[in-house]
């Protein structure tokens, strides 16, 4: 269902800041903000070429910004200048591995980034709302699963300590200040437009399109959420619009499809739905700083929210992979 058939006009001419836009989630999020007619104004750190942000051709129809979110000064330039309303924080360095091979950036872009853009949005006049991402990984290594937004946050590795102090952050803005902020937790992302491809799902797709073993970095056992990314645009739009209603500025949210499963069953499915069962996983036993299950309840968000996944697994997967057909078609040597 398309936001236009939705009939939602919430968005309508309201001015958006979108960090991380041209990222998996914050292109198809920015997309659909588009298409309700939200004046959307982009945060662009690199120029990538081939991103899903430029398939839809998005930097022809939003504002951009060229910058980096650890830049203060460019970010309450932006939130001014532009009279920004609503914030979506999506930029972030969303990679565990090079979280742990190079945590200082890491820090640098989620945490002093957060902090950053969470004082710029304190000063401004207009900001009303805003939604920062967080991730499962904010919660660490738990014996209680699934993770419930009461649990503690206590991340114990570089990427899964960011997240925590990004997301601790964000609520200590409203208990201090009352900034209107939310916080939303989601399980793995995939979806067309992750250029990622050590991730599990485009690189068994990539590995599949050239009849090449997918190949698994860990034993095959860790058990995560896998979330359909335009499900995702579709919990932050509906939180964002309904923060004011509900009055939960200062709360947490997790999203999640509620199927948690193993690396190799999310494996298993992408090459049963591409009909490339005779390719066997490479299971290589190299991953370090992983936490062995991750996976979330979404019972706050279809309860408070009445918010419900609109796509099933086999749906997202899907439309992925027919993205990224296309996508080594345009460009048969792929990356």
């Amino acid at each position: 269902m398309s936001a236009k058939k939705a009939g939602n006009n919430f968005w309508r001419d309201r001015p958006v800041l979108v960090t991380g836009c041209t990222g998996l989630l914050g292109s198809w999020l920015t997309a659909d903000l588009v298409e309700r007619g939200a004046s959307v104004v982009g945060l662009i750190r690199d120029n990538v070429p081939r991103t899903n942000f430029l398939k839809l051709r998005l930097d022809q129809r939003i504002t951009t910004v060229r910058g980096e979110i650890e830049d203060y000064f460019l970010l309450e330039r932006v939130l001014n200048e532009y009279e920004i309303e609503a914030v979506f924080h999506l930029a972030a360095q969303t990679i565990v591995t090079i979280a742990n091979r190079n945590p200082v950036s890491t820090f640098e872009t989620n945490i002093k980034g957060t902090w950053n853009l969470l004082e710029a949005c304190r000063r401004s006049p207009t900001v009303k709302r805003i939604v920062v991402a967080s991730s499962d990984k904010a919660y660490g290594d738990q014996k209680k699963l699934p993770y419930r937004e009461n649990a503690p946050l206590q991340g114990a590795h570089p990427y899964d300590v960011s997240k925590s102090a990004a997301d601790l952050l964000a609520t200590s803005y409203w208990h201090t200040y009352r900034l209107p902020v939310c916080v939303t937790r989601c399980g793995n992302l995939f979806g067309g437009g992750d250029l990622n491809f050590n991730r599990i799902v485009p690189g068994t797709i990539r590995s599949a399109l050239r009849n090449e073993s997918p190949i698994i970095r860990s034993d095959g056992t860790l058990k995560r959420d896998y979330f359909y990314v335009r499900d995702a645009a579709d919990a932050y739009l509906k939180l964002a619009e309904q923060m004011d209603a509900l009055k939960c500025q200062g709360e947490a949210f997790n999203f999640s499809l509620e199927q948690p499963m193993t690396v190799l069953e999310i494996t298993k499915a992408v090459l049963a739905q591409m009909k490339k069962t005779d390719l066997k996983p490479d299971i290589r036993k190299e991953a370090s700083g992983e936490i062995l299950n991750q996976y979330l309840s979404a019972e706050k968000a279809r309860k408070a929210l009445g918010w419900t996944p609109r796509y099933s697994l086999e749906e997202g997967l899907t439309e992925t992979i027919q993205w990224y057909e296309d996508y080594f078609t345009e460009q048969p040597s792929g990356r």
